[in-house]
């Protein structure tokens, strides 16, 4: 029972991954981030976690390493940046609840020879957990590293090394310093590398929370490639958008310039936007009934005040006007006609510019209530396995950073 708990999550993104049809296209542009999350989602169904060690040159990173694999396999030097890329080894434990840990070694991120930083990191923030080595109180670039990470959602440890430079009432200032610059709301570990002590609170760790570790991982993993997706296919409708909103605008334009009667011009003005809203939702993918967009435009039109008595008040006043034309002309031998041509003008300038911005806040409307074609990975958490409320803390923060005003910025 307990083993089918543990599966139901692999399944769940499994099966939301065997749901998402992508074109030719989608999956050739997207061929690294579904390489990359394919293998995550094999790790996961294998129980093969990845623990990746970061942290700047000379905190020991390598010869912690080593001291957890009790042979000399990433290569130490009293001289910093020994280290120059990525290196990885097995840990070979017995009585394992997983089927695997790997241990990746990385090059210290302040070592100003390092080629290709952003790829270590990224290789590091694809780990499903990060051990964070200080020496020391953190520094302005170690904490900027450490809230990047907890952005990103990464389970963090932070291992304090070189203790032995330290006294006791030293080593309890630092840890108080260290804790109060990291965030309140998240139980951060901060571990003192002395001994065994270590190597037993991992290996503690590790099988109480491996599995939940590579389910969040794969998660966070599967939310960043649907975002990419979703943005790209936001473009695609935005020309579709912008191209339709266009259309309907030409034609309210003439039909407001060139209609003297108030009622019709309001009947007909209303009648086009709502079937305006009507075609976003279409190529939004939310397919609307006549009630749902008389509201969505009706709720547009409350909140933006400006858009209504555009829409309604200037259009009536300079009907009024026209018609007050219409009928003087015969009393001034056609001179009150003069201006009907720039009045008319000016009412088809007011009119496509209310339509593109009531088609803009529609396109806003509709994308939040749109479900993007498929279920976003942020609801499957909803149904996932995990009962470690710290597990909680980090997704809500990975959540609360997702950067979502890339889809707002493609909207119209």
């Amino acid at each position: 029972m307990k083993q089918l708990k543990k599966n139901k999550n692999y399944l769940l993104l499994k099966n939301w991954w065997d749901s998402i049809v992508l074109t030719n296209y989608e999956k050739s542009l997207f061929n690294r981030e579904i390489i990359s999350f394919n293998q995550q989602l094999f790790r996961f169904k294998e129980k093969k976690i990845r623990i990746g060690v970061y942290g700047k040159s000379g905190v020991g990173k390598s010869s912690v390493l080593n001291s957890l694999l009790e042979k000399d396999i990433f290569k130490t030097n009293i001289i910093n940046g020994t280290t120059r890329e990525i290196q990885s080894e097995l840990w070979d434990l017995k009585d394992q609840t997983l089927s695997s840990i790997e241990l990746l070694d990385s090059p210290g991120f302040d070592y100003c020879n390092i080629k290709f930083s952003d790829k270590i990191y990224s290789c590091i923030n694809h780990s499903d957990l990060v051990l964070f080595l200080v020496s020391g109180d953190v520094n302005r670039n170690e904490l900027k590293k450490i809230s990047s990470l907890i952005k990103d959602g990464k389970k963090i440890i932070i291992i304090l090394n070189k203790i032995d430079l330290f006294n006791k009432n030293d080593l309890k200032e630092i840890i108080e310093n260290i804790k109060s610059k990291l965030p309140k709301d998240l139980n951060i570990p901060i571990i003192l590398n002395n001994g065994k002590n270590l190597k037993n609170y991992l290996i503690k760790i590790i099988n109480e929370y491996g599995e939940i570790f590579l389910a969040l991982n794969s998660l966070q993993i599967a939310d960043k490639l649907f975002l990419k997706i979703k943005e790209q296919r936001l473009k695609r409708r935005q020309k579709l958008a912008q191209s339709t909103i266009g259309k309907f605008s030409t034609i309210k334009a003439s039909a407001v310039a060139l209609n003297p009667f108030i009622l019709f011009d309001v009947a007909g003005s209303f009648a086009l936007d709502t079937a305006l809203i009507s075609e976003l939702s279409k190529i939004y993918g939310l397919k609307l009934k006549g009630e749902s967009t008389r509201k969505i435009f009706k709720n547009i039109s409350i909140h933006n005040l400006c858009l209504g008595v555009t829409q309604i008040g200037f259009n009536t006043s300079f009907n009024l006007i026209k018609k007050v034309i219409l009928l003087s002309a015969p009393f001034t031998s056609g001179l009150s006609l003069l201006p009907y041509g720039p009045i008319a003008i000016i009412q088809a300038a007011i009119a496509v510019h209310s339509t593109k911005i009531l088609g803009k806040l529609a396109a806003k409307e509709i994308f939040i209530r749109s479900k993007a074609s498929f279920i976003e990975p942020a609801i499957m958490i909803q149904n996932m396995t995990l009962n470690d409320p710290d597990v909680f803390n980090y997704i809500n923060i990975y959540f609360s950073n997702r950067n979502l005003n890339n889809c707002v910025n493609i909207l119209p």
